[in-house]
């Protein structure tokens, strides 16, 4: 049998049904475990899995939603979930690894499973000139910002910046300017997975930038480098009639 451990957003609506669960099914402590139920919404999935990669032990999530939106969830069900589990189907979502060097010299690492985006800290238009694999292809783009997004995370913030939906699976990337306004045509880029990418923050004491890997930020950026890093693959588990990949590609669907 395979052991399980159980973790739940602090929110009320996960308390309660980790508690139903506690009597209903057997746990294990986390360190013990070769899969975890996690209860709450994306944000307590993300966080669930920066836990495990900080820890370097991953395990495959079960995520069941109750939160808001739930993307990256099942559905809430307290009955059943001995065979749920049994038939969930596996996906493997690669994390994005952003290496930040500030404006004093410090150097940052830290992974994204959504998305890394680089916003400005004033008033003022950041000033950004992008590489790829080290070749300028952007000398100077004025905006609010850009990010850097993983399949996984193209129907969050990538989303709502106009951002194209990318199919699981698909080893793409998307970069994705945020309130462009020169060049005022260039709408984003869809590179391979193998791409290293990179953002030189022009003007950085004039125009402060920070950069953000899903919620931990690094403020005062001179330059970062993003690229997939599939040494800390993690493993997410859905019902078959709730796959990420179907919800992914729904979403292209939807007014």
């Amino acid at each position: 049998m395979t052991a399980r451990a159980l973790v739940a957003s602090p929110t009320p609506p996960a308390q309660v049904a980790a508690e139903e669960l506690r009597r209903a099914y057997d746990w294990v402590p986390i360190e013990q475990a070769e899969q975890v139920v996690a209860l709450g919404g994306d944000g307590f999935m993300l966080q669930t899995l920066h836990a495990m990669l900080e820890r370097r032990r991953i395990l495959p999530v079960f995520g069941m939603n109750l939160g808001t939106i739930g993307f990256l969830m099942n559905d809430w069900r307290l009955e059943g979930l001995e065979e749920r589990l049994t038939r969930a189907k596996p996906f493997r979502v690669s994390p994005l690894s952003m290496t930040a060097v500030t404006i004093d010299g410090e150097q940052c690492m830290l992974p994204a499973i959504n998305e890394v985006s680089l916003l400005r800290e004033t008033r003022q238009t950041a000033k950004l000139e992008v590489t790829v694999n080290d070749r300028v292809v952007l000398e100077e783009l004025v905006a609010d910002g850009m990010l850097v997004a993983t399949p996984a995370g193209s129907t969050a913030y990538n989303l709502s910046a106009n951002g194209p939906i990318l199919p699981l699976g698909s080893a793409l990337i998307a970069v994705t300017p945020i309130s462009p306004f020169r060049p005022r045509r260039w709408r984003g880029a869809i590179l391979p997975e193998k791409t290293r990418i990179g953002i030189r923050v022009l003007e950085a004491d004039k125009r402060p930038v920070s950069a953000v890997a899903d919620q931990r930020e690094i403020r005062e950026v001179a330059q970062v480098y993003v690229e997939i890093d599939h040494m800390r693959d993690l493993t997410l588990l859905f019902d078959p009639e709730h796959a990420l990949d179907d919800r992914i590609t729904m979403e292209q669907f939807i007014a």
